[in-house]
Protein backbone atom coordinates (compact mmCIF):
# COMPACT_ATOMS: atom_id res chain seq x y z
CA UNK A 1 0.00 0.00 0.00
CA UNK A 2 1.55 3.53 -1.00
CA UNK A 3 2.09 5.82 1.55
CA UNK A 4 1.54 9.66 1.92
CA UNK A 5 2.41 12.06 4.37
CA UNK A 6 -0.51 14.52 5.79
CA UNK A 7 1.00 17.34 3.24
CA UNK A 8 0.21 15.18 0.20
CA UNK A 9 -2.74 13.87 1.04
CA UNK A 10 -4.74 11.77 -1.87
CA UNK A 11 -8.37 12.83 -0.45
CA UNK A 12 -11.70 11.09 -0.30
CA UNK A 13 -11.61 10.18 -4.59
CA UNK A 14 -11.12 6.47 -4.86
CA UNK A 15 -10.44 6.45 -8.17
CA UNK A 16 -8.06 9.33 -8.65
CA UNK A 17 -6.00 7.14 -6.11
CA UNK A 18 -5.87 4.56 -8.61
CA UNK A 19 -4.54 6.73 -10.99
CA UNK A 20 -2.49 8.46 -9.49
CA UNK A 21 -0.58 5.32 -8.20
CA UNK A 22 -0.55 3.87 -11.59
CA UNK A 23 -3.19 1.39 -10.99
CA UNK A 24 -6.16 1.58 -13.86
CA UNK A 25 -4.96 -0.41 -16.76
CA UNK A 26 -4.78 0.71 -20.20
CA UNK A 27 -7.74 1.39 -22.29
CA UNK A 28 -7.74 -1.18 -25.22
CA UNK A 29 -6.45 -0.13 -28.85
CA UNK A 30 -7.97 -2.27 -31.02
CA UNK A 31 -11.49 -3.12 -32.14
CA UNK A 32 -12.27 -5.76 -28.94
CA UNK A 33 -16.09 -6.43 -30.45
CA UNK A 34 -14.52 -7.54 -33.41
CA UNK A 35 -12.21 -10.15 -31.93
CA UNK A 36 -13.77 -11.74 -29.63
CA UNK A 37 -17.24 -12.49 -27.94
CA UNK A 38 -18.07 -10.09 -25.65
CA UNK A 39 -20.71 -11.24 -22.81
CA UNK A 40 -23.62 -8.40 -22.56
CA UNK A 41 -26.19 -7.69 -19.83
CA UNK A 42 -29.38 -6.36 -21.52
CA UNK A 43 -32.36 -4.90 -19.74
CA UNK A 44 -33.01 -3.13 -16.62
CA UNK A 45 -35.77 -1.11 -14.92
CA UNK A 46 -36.35 1.46 -12.75
CA UNK A 47 -39.84 3.10 -10.98
CA UNK A 48 -40.42 5.53 -8.46
CA UNK A 49 -43.34 4.54 -6.17
CA UNK A 50 -44.48 6.18 -2.81
CA UNK A 51 -41.86 5.02 -0.58
CA UNK A 52 -38.98 5.09 -2.99
CA UNK A 53 -37.69 3.05 -6.04
CA UNK A 54 -38.24 -0.35 -7.66
CA UNK A 55 -35.12 -1.67 -9.50
CA UNK A 56 -35.56 -4.84 -12.02
CA UNK A 57 -33.52 -6.19 -14.35
CA UNK A 58 -33.50 -9.49 -15.73
CA UNK A 59 -31.41 -12.57 -16.00
CA UNK A 60 -29.81 -13.31 -19.13
CA UNK A 61 -26.46 -12.36 -21.11
CA UNK A 62 -25.78 -13.04 -24.51
CA UNK A 63 -22.80 -13.00 -26.47
CA UNK A 64 -23.99 -12.13 -29.83
CA UNK A 65 -26.89 -14.44 -30.57
CA UNK A 66 -25.94 -16.86 -28.12
CA UNK A 67 -27.15 -16.99 -24.26
CA UNK A 68 -23.75 -16.57 -22.16
CA UNK A 69 -25.49 -17.23 -18.75
CA UNK A 70 -29.48 -17.46 -17.98
CA UNK A 71 -28.89 -16.62 -14.34
CA UNK A 72 -26.44 -13.42 -14.07
CA UNK A 73 -27.13 -10.88 -11.65
CA UNK A 74 -27.97 -7.07 -12.62
CA UNK A 75 -28.79 -5.65 -10.02
CA UNK A 76 -26.98 -4.27 -6.93
CA UNK A 77 -26.90 -2.01 -4.04
CA UNK A 78 -24.41 0.60 -3.95
CA UNK A 79 -24.63 1.55 -0.31
CA UNK A 80 -27.35 1.37 2.17
CA UNK A 81 -29.88 3.65 0.45
CA UNK A 82 -29.00 3.52 -2.99
CA UNK A 83 -28.29 0.56 -6.35
CA UNK A 84 -26.97 0.20 -9.22
CA UNK A 85 -28.27 -1.81 -12.30
CA UNK A 86 -26.23 -2.55 -15.44
CA UNK A 87 -26.32 -2.99 -19.04
CA UNK A 88 -23.54 -3.19 -21.96
CA UNK A 89 -20.85 -5.52 -21.70
CA UNK A 90 -20.65 -7.27 -18.65
CA UNK A 91 -17.24 -7.47 -17.65
CA UNK A 92 -16.54 -4.16 -17.28
CA UNK A 93 -20.07 -3.39 -15.98
CA UNK A 94 -19.25 -5.61 -12.97
CA UNK A 95 -15.76 -4.15 -12.72
CA UNK A 96 -18.06 -0.34 -12.34
CA UNK A 97 -20.20 -1.83 -9.88
CA UNK A 98 -17.33 -2.83 -7.69
CA UNK A 99 -15.22 0.41 -8.14
CA UNK A 100 -18.05 2.22 -7.10
CA UNK A 101 -19.40 0.58 -4.12
CA UNK A 102 -15.48 0.96 -2.97
CA UNK A 103 -15.68 4.49 -4.03
CA UNK A 104 -18.64 5.08 -1.86
CA UNK A 105 -16.94 3.31 0.92
CA UNK A 106 -13.92 4.93 1.02
CA UNK A 107 -15.66 8.45 1.06
CA UNK A 108 -17.75 8.06 3.69
CA UNK A 109 -14.58 6.53 5.84
CA UNK A 110 -12.35 9.07 4.84
CA UNK A 111 -15.09 12.14 5.48
CA UNK A 112 -16.76 10.49 8.33
CA UNK A 113 -20.50 10.82 6.60
CA UNK A 114 -21.90 9.48 3.04
CA UNK A 115 -21.84 11.06 -0.25
CA UNK A 116 -25.05 12.94 -1.20
CA UNK A 117 -27.32 11.53 -3.52
CA UNK A 118 -26.81 13.61 -6.43
CA UNK A 119 -22.58 13.13 -5.37
CA UNK A 120 -23.03 9.38 -6.00
CA UNK A 121 -24.95 9.85 -9.27
CA UNK A 122 -22.21 12.25 -10.38
CA UNK A 123 -19.21 9.89 -8.99
CA UNK A 124 -21.02 7.24 -11.36
CA UNK A 125 -20.86 9.34 -13.87
CA UNK A 126 -17.32 10.33 -14.19
CA UNK A 127 -16.93 6.20 -14.51
CA UNK A 128 -18.67 6.08 -17.66
CA UNK A 129 -17.11 8.99 -18.98
CA UNK A 130 -13.83 7.37 -18.10
CA UNK A 131 -14.84 4.38 -19.76
CA UNK A 132 -15.44 5.90 -23.05
CA UNK A 133 -12.03 5.07 -24.50
CA UNK A 134 -13.64 1.69 -23.98
CA UNK A 135 -16.83 1.85 -25.03
CA UNK A 136 -15.53 2.84 -28.35
CA UNK A 137 -14.25 -0.74 -28.67
CA UNK A 138 -17.19 -1.84 -28.37
CA UNK A 139 -17.38 -2.47 -24.35
CA UNK A 140 -19.93 -0.07 -23.61
CA UNK A 141 -21.96 0.03 -20.06
CA UNK A 142 -24.65 2.13 -19.59
CA UNK A 143 -26.17 2.01 -15.75
CA UNK A 144 -29.09 3.03 -13.69
CA UNK A 145 -28.58 4.16 -10.78
CA UNK A 146 -31.51 5.10 -8.05
CA UNK A 147 -31.67 5.51 -4.83
CA UNK A 148 -34.06 7.18 -1.54
CA UNK A 149 -32.60 10.92 -1.00
CA UNK A 150 -32.91 10.73 2.81
CA UNK A 151 -32.61 15.03 2.84
CA UNK A 152 -35.45 15.26 0.66
CA UNK A 153 -37.45 11.83 1.95
CA UNK A 154 -37.72 10.83 -1.79
CA UNK A 155 -36.95 8.01 -4.27
CA UNK A 156 -35.08 9.81 -7.07
CA UNK A 157 -33.54 7.65 -10.44
CA UNK A 158 -31.06 8.59 -12.90
CA UNK A 159 -30.27 7.59 -16.19
CA UNK A 160 -26.94 8.01 -18.33
CA UNK A 161 -25.58 8.16 -21.32
CA UNK A 162 -21.92 6.63 -23.20
CA UNK A 163 -20.03 9.55 -22.51
CA UNK A 164 -21.00 10.13 -18.99
CA UNK A 165 -23.71 12.42 -19.25
CA UNK A 166 -26.27 11.87 -16.14
CA UNK A 167 -30.20 13.04 -16.37
CA UNK A 168 -32.06 12.88 -13.86
CA UNK A 169 -35.89 10.72 -14.40
CA UNK A 170 -38.79 12.03 -12.85
CA UNK A 171 -40.76 8.67 -12.78
CA UNK A 172 -38.95 5.98 -14.83
CA UNK A 173 -35.72 4.78 -16.89
CA UNK A 174 -35.02 1.97 -18.34
CA UNK A 175 -31.70 0.99 -20.42
CA UNK A 176 -30.63 -2.21 -22.14
CA UNK A 177 -31.93 -3.82 -25.62
CA UNK A 178 -35.08 -4.32 -24.37
CA UNK A 179 -35.45 -0.69 -23.02
CA UNK A 180 -38.08 0.52 -25.55
CA UNK A 181 -40.85 -1.76 -24.50
CA UNK A 182 -40.17 -1.88 -21.05
CA UNK A 183 -39.78 2.09 -21.25
CA UNK A 184 -42.94 1.62 -23.01
CA UNK A 185 -45.06 -0.37 -21.03
CA UNK A 186 -44.02 1.67 -17.38
CA UNK A 187 -45.32 4.70 -19.70
CA UNK A 188 -48.32 3.51 -20.12
CA UNK A 189 -48.83 2.27 -16.82
CA UNK A 190 -47.27 4.54 -14.26
CA UNK A 191 -49.23 6.92 -12.30
CA UNK A 192 -48.64 8.88 -9.15
CA UNK A 193 -49.00 7.30 -5.81
CA UNK A 194 -48.04 3.71 -6.90
CA UNK A 195 -47.71 1.65 -3.45
CA UNK A 196 -45.33 -1.07 -3.52
CA UNK A 197 -47.36 -3.61 -4.75
CA UNK A 198 -48.24 -2.11 -7.87
CA UNK A 199 -44.89 -0.72 -8.76
CA UNK A 200 -43.37 -4.24 -8.41
CA UNK A 201 -46.28 -5.38 -10.86
CA UNK A 202 -45.31 -2.71 -13.20
CA UNK A 203 -41.65 -3.36 -13.40
CA UNK A 204 -42.08 -7.41 -13.53
CA UNK A 205 -44.56 -6.65 -16.36
CA UNK A 206 -42.50 -4.84 -17.91
CA UNK A 207 -39.80 -7.05 -18.42
CA UNK A 208 -41.63 -9.87 -19.20
CA UNK A 209 -43.37 -7.55 -22.49
CA UNK A 210 -39.37 -6.70 -23.10
CA UNK A 211 -38.73 -10.19 -23.38
CA UNK A 212 -41.56 -10.90 -25.87
CA UNK A 213 -40.17 -9.00 -27.98
CA UNK A 214 -36.24 -8.44 -28.25
CA UNK A 215 -34.51 -12.29 -27.83
CA UNK A 216 -31.60 -10.59 -25.71
CA UNK A 217 -33.92 -10.28 -22.66
CA UNK A 218 -34.55 -13.01 -20.41
CA UNK A 219 -38.09 -13.61 -19.35
CA UNK A 220 -39.07 -15.90 -16.30
CA UNK A 221 -37.39 -19.31 -16.43
CA UNK A 222 -40.28 -21.65 -15.08
CA UNK A 223 -37.94 -24.78 -15.73
CA UNK A 224 -34.92 -24.09 -14.06
CA UNK A 225 -36.82 -21.25 -11.58
CA UNK A 226 -34.88 -18.34 -12.64
CA UNK A 227 -37.01 -15.55 -12.55
CA UNK A 228 -35.37 -11.13 -12.81
CA UNK A 229 -34.15 -9.61 -9.54
CA UNK A 230 -36.27 -7.35 -8.10
CA UNK A 231 -35.12 -4.97 -5.09
CA UNK A 232 -36.45 -1.56 -3.75
CA UNK A 233 -34.99 1.19 -2.45
CA UNK A 234 -36.92 3.03 0.67
CA UNK A 235 -35.90 4.80 3.83
CA UNK A 236 -35.30 1.36 5.53
CA UNK A 237 -32.57 0.92 2.71
CA UNK A 238 -31.72 -1.61 -0.58
CA UNK A 239 -34.03 -4.53 -0.15
CA UNK A 240 -34.07 -7.61 -2.33
CA UNK A 241 -37.08 -8.82 -3.18
CA UNK A 242 -37.64 -12.46 -2.21
CA UNK A 243 -37.39 -14.53 -5.43
CA UNK A 244 -41.10 -16.85 -4.00
CA UNK A 245 -42.54 -13.28 -3.99
CA UNK A 246 -41.07 -12.61 -7.42
CA UNK A 247 -41.81 -15.74 -8.66
CA UNK A 248 -45.88 -15.55 -7.44
CA UNK A 249 -46.55 -12.51 -8.81
CA UNK A 250 -44.89 -13.65 -12.65
CA UNK A 251 -47.62 -16.47 -11.91
CA UNK A 252 -50.58 -13.89 -11.48
CA UNK A 253 -49.43 -11.89 -14.62
CA UNK A 254 -49.11 -15.17 -16.41
CA UNK A 255 -52.80 -16.03 -15.80
CA UNK A 256 -54.06 -12.99 -16.36
CA UNK A 257 -52.14 -13.14 -20.27
CA UNK A 258 -53.24 -16.49 -20.63
CA UNK A 259 -56.84 -15.46 -20.14
CA UNK A 260 -57.02 -12.60 -22.22
CA UNK A 261 -55.10 -14.40 -25.07
CA UNK A 262 -57.40 -15.04 -28.38
CA UNK A 263 -57.84 -18.53 -29.45
CA UNK A 264 -55.29 -19.57 -32.41
CA UNK A 265 -56.53 -21.48 -35.15
CA UNK A 266 -54.82 -25.17 -35.10
CA UNK A 267 -54.41 -24.88 -31.88
CA UNK A 268 -55.87 -27.69 -29.54
CA UNK A 269 -58.43 -25.47 -27.08
CA UNK A 270 -58.07 -27.17 -23.29
CA UNK A 271 -61.58 -28.66 -24.10
CA UNK A 272 -60.39 -30.65 -26.84
CA UNK A 273 -57.69 -31.60 -25.55
CA UNK A 274 -59.52 -33.32 -22.26
CA UNK A 275 -61.82 -34.80 -24.75
CA UNK A 276 -59.39 -36.06 -26.77
CA UNK A 277 -57.15 -37.77 -23.62
CA UNK A 278 -60.87 -38.89 -22.61
CA UNK A 279 -61.23 -40.52 -25.65
CA UNK A 280 -58.12 -42.94 -25.16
Amino acid sequence: MPLFPPVDDPGPDFGALLRRTGHVPDPPTVDVAARVAITHATTVVAVRYFDGVVMAGDRRATSGNIISHRAIEKVFAADRHSGVAIAGAAGPAMEMVKLFQLQLEHYEKVEGTALSLEGKANQLGQMVRGNLPAAMQGLVVVPLFAGYDVRRGAGRLFQYDVTGGRYEESNFASTGSGSVHAATVVKLGFREGLVRGQALDLAVTALFQAADDDSATGGPDLVRGIYPTVATITANGFEKVPEVEVADRFDDLIETLVAREPAVPGRLSETATETKGGDR
